[in-house]
């Protein structure tokens, strides 16, 4: 058996390719839309992706299973466990017509890839429709599973958190009933043999859970030995405290991706190759027409950039903050190195942002400025200047930090709103006082700050963030 974990560093997402060395016929688990990636390891390696599958329906980017159905022609095999809320709405919306070559899967369901038998555990919670697939190579004379794909149901050091129907997708009271089915989940995992291996969708950095462990891979025994939450599952109370307490706000762009996943992404082909941009061009470019993400670093951008840039820095941050800042109907330009440009436009992509239309470097911006195009810069301040102006009558303080932080420990009569919620609900902000922006260190203070300044806000960063404050003696309130 051949086995292959493709993973996104700034998503923290995994893809699996499993393949069969008798008859050079693969699997896809779990991919993004990006597939060159994907037919490039599968054909390095001489097999053929015969098939495509997914765990349950993705919140956190767009699944690439019709790409690759698409693109190969590979059988589609997704879930028809849960409720009528959650069924795949697009197999039969093929484009030029007709039906995608596919099966839908119910618990104990299996199907074959060459010598690989991959077995369906429904395992609901973080989803309704959620499942996992028991890998079994017949090849070598085995007839037990090797392992389990969990996708997003066992991490490592973690569980899948149950709240996104709720907190993502708007579903009312969702997230109690949500968390108990996790708890039967998590009950029936604890019976599967130790020896098996463990291979989740996500790691560290994913905002599908909120513990998540760093090592790529674990063991159901070595989970059932030390997760944490896995442990709870004996008692349904301190289970659902556990699993619902301290979960991070979702980033804004979930909800779509639900949405777009369950009714059918669109087919995106080829890349999007935006155009490079010269000094000149910079003088028409418009950020409330379009949306400009600047993914220098904070000190280049808050020096001069274009009015109405967002400040979205090359970094693991990117796709998030970007997919929280900007909408899917936004022609995008971006403002980096041309080494970065394929990047970029990956993790856009990844996120439904696929209108990405141009780009210009910083040379670029710099020979704009020297040109005499007029930039716009945004304001940082220490500590002691916060504390001036703070005190001051009018100044309103934001704390763009998670709700757990803010609970902690935060500055009194600051307003919490997560930087990755702060777009829709711009209104709770007023917009006739100086806004004076923090997080725990200054990184997403600074993003949030960028997107008040293009939405008419006078906003400041706090160099430091609250940690900043703390050492200054500033005084806390929990």
């Amino acid at each position: 058996m051949f086995f292959r974990m493709i993973y996104d560093d700034k998503l923290a997402q995994a893809c699996y390719l499993i393949g069969c060395q008798r008859t050079g016929e693969a699997v896809l688990v779990d991919p993004e839309r990006d597939i060159d990636r994907y037919l490039k390891v599968a054909e390095t390696e001489r097999f053929r992706i015969v098939a495509v599958a997914e765990t349950h329906i993705h919140a956190d980017y767009l699944s690439g299973v019709r790409e690759v159905a698409e693109r190969t022609g590979a059988k589609i095999y997704v879930s028809d466990e849960g409720d009528a809320d959650w069924k795949y709405q697009w197999l039969n919306q093929k484009a030029g017509g007709g039906s995608y070559n596919h099966q839908l899967l119910h618990h104990g369901d299996s199907f074959r890839i060459g010598n690989i038998v991959l077995t369906v555990l429904h395992t609901p919670g973080h989803t309704p429709e959620h499942i996992c697939f028991m890998v079994t190579d017949t090849g070598g004379g085995a007839d037990e599973p090797m392992g389990i794909l969990t996708g997003d149901f066992v991490f490592v050091g973690d569980l899948g958190r149950p709240d996104l129907l709720e907190t993502a997708a708007g579903i009312a009271g969702a997230k109690e009933s949500s968390a108990h089915t996790l708890c039967n989940s998590a009950r029936e995992f604890m019976k599967l043999p130790d020896y098996l291996q463990v291979w989740p969708a996500h790691g560290a950095g994913s905002a599908c859970g909120k513990a998540l462990g760093a090592v790529p891979q674990t063991t159901v025994g070595y989970e059932k030995r030390f997760n944490h939450s896995l442990k709870l599952s004996s008692d349904p109370g301190a289970f659902v405290a556990n699993i619902l307490e301290g979960q991070p706000e979702p980033p804004l762009y979930f909800a779509r991706m639900k949405m777009e996943n369950k009714n059918g992404p669109a087919v995106l082909g080829t890349l999007p190759q935006p155009k490079e941009l010269i000094a000149a061009d910079l003088k028409s470019i418009d950020a409330k027409r379009q949306a400009v993400i600047d993914a220098r670093q904070w000190l280049k951008f808050r020096t001069g950039h274009l009015p109405g840039a967002l400040h979205v820095p090359f970094g693991n941050q990117f796709p998030s903050v970007a997919g929280s800042y900007v909408e899917p109907t936004e022609d995008i330009m971006l403002i980096c190195e041309p080494h970065q440009v394929d990047e970029c436009v990956r993790c856009l992509i990844r996120i439904g942002l696929d209108r990405v239309k141009s780009f210009a470097t910083s040379a670029t911006l710099e020979s704009a400025k020297a040109a005499g195009i007029t930039l716009a810069s945004s304001r940082e301040i220490d500590v002691a200047a916060f504390k001036n102006e703070k005190s001051q009558a009018g100044a309103f303080v934001l704390d763009v930090r998670r709700a757990g932080e803010y609970e902690s420990g935060h500055i009194a009569g600051s307003l919490n709103i997560a930087h990755t919620r702060l777009l829709d609900r711009l209104d709770e902000v007023p917009k006739d006082r100086p806004i004076l922006v923090h997080c725990q260190g200054g990184t997403r203070s600074s993003f949030a700050a960028a997107l008040l300044q293009k939405h008419g806000f006078d906003a400041t960063n706090l160099e430091g963030g609250f940690g900043a404050w703390q050492k200054s003696g500033g005084e806390v309130q929990k």
